[in-house]
């Protein structure tokens, strides 16, 4: 039975010329033609188009769009391949969470009667968590770390409060926060006197990775239905 590009449509709330825009972009294979020249679907083209509707929350729309691609392309190893990195990428993030996690854990704030002893310079610190000085000069110019500077030679000198900070802001870079946000939450960290205030973020981002998680279930489901079809 074939299908028009609003039958495609109505199912997903798209318009029509959205469906087209897929085809066009290689999301659906390429529709039969009707002698007056109208594009006519098949019930493959609904099952693709659900596959990359369910692909897009797990993978984002580039990646959706690539693995559908490559699929139609009978290429059905690379589009797993991308669907493989999607996963690592995934896990990685897991094991970010957790190294923030166990970072909350191991804080603790120093007195603020306490003088700073000791520091260290902005090389050996950038060195030991594998980014570069014009980083960190990034982030203090954000706000996220203010260094004292030697009063003889103007250098910045990192104190255990520093180098915590940068620790957790490093942390939450990788976990894919944005400089304002971590801002906020080390000022948050700061002013409760605790890392308990970092609580409602780790609960936001458990959440956020298991509805991706979730999604990838939905979106291997769809496809294996597709490839099926």
């Amino acid at each position: 039975m074939g299908l028009r590009p609003v039958d495609l449509a109505r199912e997903h709330g798209l318009s029509t010329q959205a469906v087209r825009n897929y085809e066009e972009a290689g999301v659906l294979p390429p529709a039969e033609r009707s002698p007056s020249g109208y594009r006519v679907y098949a019930p493959r083209h609904a099952a693709a188009l659900r596959a990359f509707l369910a692909l897009v929350p797990a993978h984002g729309h580039a990646t959706a769009t690539a693995i559908m691609r490559a699929v139609n392309d009978g290429a059905v190893e690379a589009a797993l391949r991308l669907i493989d990195e999607s996963h690592a990428e995934l896990a990685g993030d897991r094991r970010t969470l957790e190294a923030v996690e166990r970072a909350l854990h191991d804080l603790t704030l120093p007195d603020a009667e306490e003088p700073a002893r000791g520091g260290t310079f902005i090389g050996p610190l950038a060195r030991r968590l594998g980014i570069r000085p014009a980083t960190l000069r990034k982030w203090e110019q954000a706000g996220l770390v203010v260094p004292d500077r030697d009063p003889k030679t103007g250098y910045r000198v990192y104190g255990s409060a520093d180098v915590r900070d940068v620790l957790m802001a490093h942390q939450l870079r990788r976990g894919g926060h944005g400089l304002d946000q971590i801002a906020q939450v080390l000022e948050q960290m700061r002013t409760a006197g605790g890392p308990e205030a970092l609580q409602p973020t780790m609960r936001e981002w458990h959440a956020r990775l298991t509805a991706r998680g979730r999604a990838m279930l939905t979106g291997a489901a769809a496809l294996d239905a597709y490839l099926n079809d």
